[in-house]
């Protein structure tokens, strides 16, 4: 944590806001989550410190719980993502031959079809549930992380200390976890920064459409649908859930940069 940037330490904040929302949200929040507390659209006051929302709901409360399950998705996505697309593409890579040309040319026509587009033809057919949402987008995700993946493990997999596991008679799992998972880590966290983005961006963008997180479950993508007819009129009740959509965006970005240079100037001191 020493020198860390100012970027990185606002970053840092924002995090552990959400998560802190996101974690104890059944504590801090004022109301339920679908509790009716009030009139349509009521402004800020000191019952409603953000007001109410399209249906009379406190719109504090819908974000605080909003928060929690849009990052719970994100995240549980995000895990899944790389589990499998980072296995996938590290065992292409060291297996190679028509082991990687499999996995490489099914990776290419899963990613011919807009992750969007292929999200919102699966879940109309599917019953839109927390877990089907997580298994769809991990594994939609999974094929950018296989690209990542495999083409960091390509190049490592050309150098002398796995050729000389390979002499030493290590087999393909102990190479990929001890020789080249190590050596990967680097752009690996930070294309986990930026996947987490995606996943609250597509959760969002999903449930803004109607495929997302169902009611009465809420999240933040859904509460800025339930609310953005009160734009036209001047209510801010559709932009705070949206403000808090960027926030969490741009403020993981910055803790990924900064974990990334931290990383890459600790593995340059080991090499030193």
């Amino acid at each position: 944590m020493r020198g860390i940037p100012v970027s990185a330490l606002i970053g840092l904040a924002f995090v552990a806001l959400y998560a802190f929302g996101a974690i104890f949200a059944g504590f801090i929040a004022p109301y339920g989550m679908a509790e009716v507390v009030g009139d349509v659209w009521e402004p800020a006051s000191s019952e409603h410190l953000l007001g109410t929302d399209s249906i009379g709901r406190d719109l504090l409360s819908r974000i605080i719980f909003g928060g929690q399950t849009t990052i719970f998705v994100a995240t549980a996505a995000t895990i899944l993502s790389f589990t499998v697309g980072s296995i996938m593409g590290l065992t292409a890579a060291v297996a190679g031959g028509w082991v990687d040309q499999f996995l490489s040319r099914f990776v290419d026509l899963i990613m011919s079809i807009p992750a969007l587009i292929f999200a919102l033809v699966v879940l109309s057919v599917m019953p839109v549930t927390l877990p089907v949402l997580i298994v769809v987008m991990g594994l939609l995700d999974a094929t950018r992380v296989f690209r990542l993946s495999r083409a960091v493990a390509v190049d490592i997999t050309v150098m002398d200390y796995v050729e000389a596991a390979r002499l030493r008679g290590e087999g393909n799992r102990w190479i990929i976890f001890h020789e080249i998972l190590p050596n990967a880590l680097s752009p690996l966290v930070a294309e986990m920064g930026l996947r987490f983005i995606f996943m609250v961006l597509f959760i969002s963008t999903l449930s803004f459409l109607g495929l997302g997180v169902q009611p009465p479950l809420a999240d933040w993508g859904g509460i800025v649908k339930e609310n953005k007819d009160g734009i036209v009129y001047g209510i801010p009740a559709a932009l705070i859930p949206a403000f808090a959509i960027a926030t969490l965006a741009i403020s993981v970005n910055l803790v990924a940069d900064w974990v990334l240079s931290r990383t890459a100037s600790l593995k340059g001191g080991r090499d030193g």
